[in-house]
């Protein structure tokens, strides 16, 4: 399908980036430039740095000074980082519209521009659109593939592709462009998630009801260390994969009960390849069990604490 041009860019509406770090100050730095130099800048950018101690909040200040750095006194993994960072753009930056990435993401100059232009092609109102994520040798990053939605409408993936898109049923951080009045409706990210499937929670939550799409043009690189697959083992680490997946499936704010079978008997399929790949699975099985336990007896913290915790305070609208 040959798609006509995007029209001239609607003026007016705010774009803030929002790019959350911890520790990684030269990869920050690239990030930044890249996000800087956009074809069609954000009207500002706010820089999240979760307590990092190599110096990357001074980096920020002093190379990127037009950046909104807000400086968190302990680690608040991803999930705290982008439900502060979110909060910042509308708060303090009238955000209409804000693009979210981690510090190891390097968009392209056109990133920006791609995603807003299929934000104004879709014939509705559109609520996420999600970047194609590579890794430094081109090859997709399996992890960041956004998941369709199953059996959608022909009218639906038709709207998508006037877009140059598809369909998508959740998507991750890496590159996500939201409109203001998603966060404002279904609120912000779980901040005591702290890290993993806090962004399949909750654009989940959002694309339960509003559609979204993933944009294949637009491209960002994600410097991880290695490729990023399904398999790969995540160590200790799987304690917030296995926690996290209960405490969403457990709330009801992102998936029905039907799509709630569905998407256990997926995850538990994906934890089983985990342990056909892992390296040492005492570990895995105690991070399991450890998942299990307080996913099932606890309830995540409210933002408010888990934030106040690190220093950062939320406006009354949350």
């Amino acid at each position: 399908m040959t798609l006509p041009p995007s029209g001239p860019l609607r003026s007016g509406r705010r774009v803030v980036a929002v790019v959350v770090s911890y520790n990684r100050a030269e990869l920050l730095r690239e990030c930044l430039a890249g996000v800087t130099a956009q074809t069609r800048p954000a009207d500002a950018v706010v820089v999240v740095d979760n307590a990092s101690t190599d110096g990357s909040a001074d980096l920020v200040a002093s190379e990127f000074p037009k950046a909104d750095l807000v400086r968190l006194t302990t680690n608040t993994g991803g999930a705290g980082g982008f439900a502060a960072g979110m909060a910042q753009a509308l708060d303090r930056h009238g955000a209409d519209l804000v693009w979210v990435m981690d510090d190891d993401t390097v968009p392209s100059t056109t990133t920006l521009e791609a995603l807003l232009a299929a934000e104004q092609d879709y014939p509705d109102d559109l609520q996420l659109v999600a970047s194609r994520v590579t890794w430094t040798d081109g090859r997709d990053q399996d992890r960041n593939i956004p998941r369709p939605v199953i059996l959608a409408r022909a009218r639906r993936r038709h709207a998508a592709a006037l877009a140059g898109g598809r369909p998508m049923r959740t998507a991750c951080f890496v590159s996500l462009l939201v409109t203001a009045d998603a966060i404002r409706r279904h609120g912000l990210p779980t901040a005591d998630f702290f890290i993993w499937n806090d962004d399949f929670e909750f654009t989940a939550r959002i694309l339960r009801r509003s559609p979204g799409i993933y944009l294949p043009r637009a491209t960002v690189v994600h410097k991880t260390r290695e490729l990023g697959t399904r398999t790969a083992d995540p160590g200790d680490r799987f304690y917030y994969e296995v926690r996290n997946k209960v405490w969403t499936f457990r709330d009801g704010a992102a998936f029905g009960f039907p799509e709630v079978l569905l998407r256990v008997a997926i995850a538990v399929v994906n934890w089983a390849r985990f342990f056909a790949h892992s390296g040492d699975r005492e570990v895995l099985r105690t991070a399991l069990v450890r998942g299990l336990r307080d996913g099932l007896r606890a309830r995540p913290r409210p933002n408010r604490e888990v934030l106040r915790e690190a220093g950062y305070e939320l406006g009354a609208a949350w």
